[in-house]
């Protein structure tokens, strides 16, 4: 194999994983612009050593090592925040961005480069397009109840027997034996929230509820 061949499959894992940091690094994710190149040209260079048998490996065996190793890295990209888990998205572009490194490093260019410009589709566009569909579903739920054992469970107890999907939990606010609570949460389709209101200002101990458009 040339070194025009090796430089070319790595510029162009390096030029594709930078799209994607790029797009990561202008939302302010946990892994960005350097991350994604890094990765992306790294993976490429394990698939150059592999495919040729510079090291006598087995190839198949150095590309699962690739995913396995690329799958500890995102996970440090994953963030607890209460109940809200953050960087599932940077996690995931981080693993599909060492698949295109891999490509670019086999040859397999074509893959590469489509793979690249659906990622970048997804990244891009389709956040606004999952809000705006799911818009008429997702509400914030901020309830007042009294601060007692057990008073969680029954609200998500409550919650589950309509069908309604809790998707965040956060505490927002806690004194006086009261606590405020932000639920977001996914409804039923055909289900009106007054119908939820009414059910949930039955327990005892729940002072106020409001509902707001999540989208």
């Amino acid at each position: 194999m040339s070194v025009e061949i090796i430089i070319l499959r790595l510029v162009l894992a390096m030029v594709l994983g930078s799209l994607i940091g790029l797009e990561r690094e202008v939302h302010n994710r946990p892994a960005g612009f350097r991350t994604h190149i890094l990765v992306s040209v790294g993976a490429a260079l394990f698939t150059l050593v592999s495919v040729y048998g510079i090291t006598g490996g087995d190839p198949g065996r150095i590309a699962a090592q690739i995913v396995s190793g690329i799958g500890f890295l995102g996970a440090g990209t994953i963030l607890r925040e209460g109940a809200n888990i953050k960087g599932l998205t940077t996690a995931a572009s981080l693993w599909t961005v060492a698949g295109i490194g891999m490509a670019s490093g086999a040859g397999y260019y074509l893959g590469a480069l489509i793979a690249t410009g659906l990622m970048l589709l997804v990244l891009l566009f389709f956040s606004r397009l999952e809000k705006k569909i799911l818009q008429s579903h997702y509400h914030v739920l901020e309830m007042e109840l009294s601060d007692r054992p057990g008073q969680l469970g029954t609200v998500a107890s409550l919650l589950g027997n309509l069908d309604i999907s809790i998707v965040t939990i956060q505490i927002t606010g806690q004194g006086n034996s009261r606590a405020k609570l932000e639920i977001g949460v996914k409804m039923p389709p055909k289900m009106e929230v007054h119908q939820a209101v009414n059910q949930l200002a039955e327990i005892e101990g729940v002072y106020s509820i409001k509902f707001e458009e999540g989208g």
